[in-house]
């Protein structure tokens, strides 16, 4: 198939930081607008990888984002987020109004830009300052508490970690600090014994020729955003390979296809479809899938990470379902026209939604924080028959908290004395969440089909953009 390119770009560092500098992003926050919403506006040159950074700044702060408009034609950016935080309610903190303003206004490696004034931002989104070990493996039940035992012996000291397992593949990020003085671990040697240490434990997990890698990574002055860094290391393990869809096809207009699933009640699948809009030069990607937290910057990171530049989107959701239309081209100016390119593209981010919305138990886990803490917890989650499926961790002072997903193969619920015993165990808390995480109460409590109403850019966004734009006032002055 014959492949458009509609123009060559040409990037200059010295330049784009000149244009930033003279033109810096603007942002205004509207409590006014809408009732039930706060309205974020964001106006700035544009850049590659600029809507991934605002995105993820409101994900790091647990916004939930709702509805969005985005164009980035002509050399300038502009994005509508309607956002609340987790319980519906308006962003109305003073302190966290300034700190949005800020972390947009400034680069995102700055010290400015990583403090957020009467909030803590969790350790495993700025963690710059511990020692890093990152795994790709084959999920394995107790494979979690055996890397843990290891380092606890090897007198490391767990600060904070992310792990996600997704089609029998698994991923994790941990940061660790020396248990002595609580120092990152700079000493190459020793650096070097953690990795073949841990190297032997996974091995010892996996057949000959199976994938799997294993690498601790020194403090350095940057890192990526952690969950962007698992998706990068889920993508380079190739985990989306085994991902398709039902055979429904999702469309931002009208014809939108359901599956024929539960006499006419759409499914829970996640559905992309890919098409070509020659008239404006782009691909249309279409996303239709269950709605959760943090959606979108999964979405957007696998688009930025695979080199897809997005020019267009509008962001819906309604209910449980949420619906996202993409124009895109590729960096080099071209779009998406061979079938092998699309069926990569759709399998990416079938993979990139599919790998947050693990099934499984919810378990919050709260205790002080000592040495070895991790290697208890997830030993009692092994000695009791259950697999973590997806976790997160952090400390801030001498507490330690932590998010678990756990399941149980022989499909036993979790008592009130395996409770106990975590609890005793690990002299802390367990809160058991009975809700799975996949499903929604309104889905529950009515069982009806939670079609969208549905924001096409072919029929919509290009009638608000000059509304949207004109919102921002003047862009050059």
């Amino acid at each position: 198939m014959e492949q458009f390119c509609y123009y060559k770009p040409y990037f200059n560092p010295v330049l784009e930081s000149l244009i930033e500098q003279i033109n810096p992003p603007r942002v205004c926050i509207d409590n006014d607008a809408y009732k039930d919403c706060t309205l974020i506006k964001v106006d700035s040159a544009n850049k590659h990888g600029i809507l991934l950074e605002v995105v993820q700044i409101l994900t790091d702060l647990d916004l939930v984002i709702s509805k969005s408009y985005i164009c980035s034609d002509g050399g300038w950016f502009m994005d509508v987020f309607h956002v609340t935080d987790k319980i519906g309610n308006k962003i109305t903190d003073e302190a966290l109004i300034e700190y949005i303003q800020k972390a947009v206004c400034t680069r995102r490696s700055s010290k400015e830009a990583q403090v957020c004034p009467g909030r803590e931002v969790r350790p495993r989104h700025v963690a710059t300052e511990h020692t890093a070990l990152e795994m790709t493996v084959t999920d394995q039940p107790g494979l979690l508490s055996e890397v843990s035992a290891v380092l606890a012996d090897l007198g490391c000291h767990v600060s904070a970690g992310v792990a996600w397992t997704h089609h029998h593949r698994g991923a994790c990020i941990i940061y660790v600090d020396d248990k002595e003085n609580g120092r990152p671990i700079t000493d190459q040697k020793r650096l070097s014994q953690i990795q073949e240490q841990l190297q032997t434990v996974v091995e010892a997990h996996h057949k000959k020729g199976e994938k799997q890698s294993v690498r601790v990574i020194s403090p350095a002055t940057t890192q990526t955003h952690t969950e962007r860094r698992l998706h990068q290391l889920m993508l380079a393990d190739e985990d989306y390979e085994p991902c398709s869809s039902c055979g429904a096809r999702v469309s931002g207009g009208q014809g939108i296809k359901y599956c024929g699933r539960n006499d006419g009640v759409s499914c829970g699948c996640t559905h992309v479809s890919i098409e070509t809009c020659k008239e404006k030069g782009y691909s249309v990607v279409n996303i239709r899938c269950r709605d959760r937290p943090k959606l979108l910057f999964d979405t957007v990171c696998a688009l930025t990470d695979m080199q897809y530049m997005v020019f267009h989107a509008a962001i819906s959701c309604d209910s449980s379902t949420a619906v996202q239309e993409y124009y895109v081209r590729r960096k080099d100016g071209c779009t998406l026209e061979s079938e092998s390119e699309r069926r990569r593209v759709r399998q990416c981010l079938i993979a990139a939604v599919e790998r947050r919305g693990t099934q499984g138990l919810k378990l919050d886990i709260t205790a002080k924080d000592r040495i070895g803490l991790l290697s208890d917890v997830t030993r009692v989650f092994r000695e009791h028959g259950l697999s973590v499926t997806r976790a997160e961790i952090g400390t801030s002072g001498d507490k330690a908290t932590g998010t678990f997903y756990v399941d149980d193969a022989s499909g036993h619920e979790v008592s009130k004395k395996m409770v106990e015993a975590m609890e005793k165990e690990i002299d802390g808390t367990v809160v058991v969440h009975n809700e799975s995480p996949s499903k929604s109460k309104n889905e529950k409590a009515t069982g009806v089909d939670d079609r969208p109403s549905l924001l096409s850019l072919g029929s919509l966004l290009w009638s608000r953009i000059e509304r949207i734009s004109g919102n921002f006032g003047p862009v050059w002055s």
